[in-house]
């Protein structure tokens, strides 16, 4: 999937390098390089796979066999997108690339949760039976529903998957960052 890099931060900005001697910097010959798509704003690409990779919008005419630079636009996501270069580079350098950071692992596992309890709610199922499945009948059953911790919890994910579906899931391309 490709995103605006308005929308989101850890897509890298890459134009052409001014014709200065002895600066390089260009993609790799393509063994890298995924999918690609041409748009109004120039051409959408991914480099690497899997949680490795990093999403590109080459502007300007720039061709990716060409000396590039990145752009980092000097806005409240600019370390968002200097850690999206830093991982561009770690990849182009052939060293090791750490899975973009916006997300934890136990963010990505509520995630998870709260698309999972919102699917069963918008199809009809209880609070008590999306509980089960996500947290396992054995837990549900021990402790009486009306007070259980399980059951609030169960329904705090249906309403944050509602509030994701709804067009908050925009704010998990951005890092929360300490002010």
């Amino acid at each position: 999937m490709f995103w605006a890099p308005e929308i989101d931060p850890g897509s890298v900005i890459v134009a052409a390098v001014p014709p200065i001697p002895g600066l390089d910097g260009g993609l790799s010959s393509g063994r890298e390089l995924g999918d690609a798509r041409a748009g109004v704003d120039g051409l959408s690409m991914v480099y690497g796979r899997g949680p490795k990779a990093v999403r590109l919008l080459l502007v300007d005419a720039a061709v990716p066999t060409q000396p590039l630079a990145a752009l980092v636009p000097l806005g409240a996501d600019g370390l968002d997108r200097i850690e999206a270069v830093t991982r561009l580079w770690r990849a182009l350098n052939k060293r090791s690339v750490p899975p973009d950071g916006r997300l934890t692992a136990q963010q990505r596992r509520r995630l998870r949760y709260m698309l999972q309890a919102v699917d069963g709610h918008m199809n009809g199922a209880s609070y008590r039976e999306i509980a089960a499945a996500i947290y396992g009948a054995s837990r549900v059953g021990e402790a009486a529903w009306k007070t259980s911790a399980l059951r609030d919890s169960t329904i705090d994910l249906v309403k944050d998957g509602a509030a994701l579906i709804a067009g908050g899931y925009r704010k998990l391309l951005r890092s929360r960052r300490r002010t």
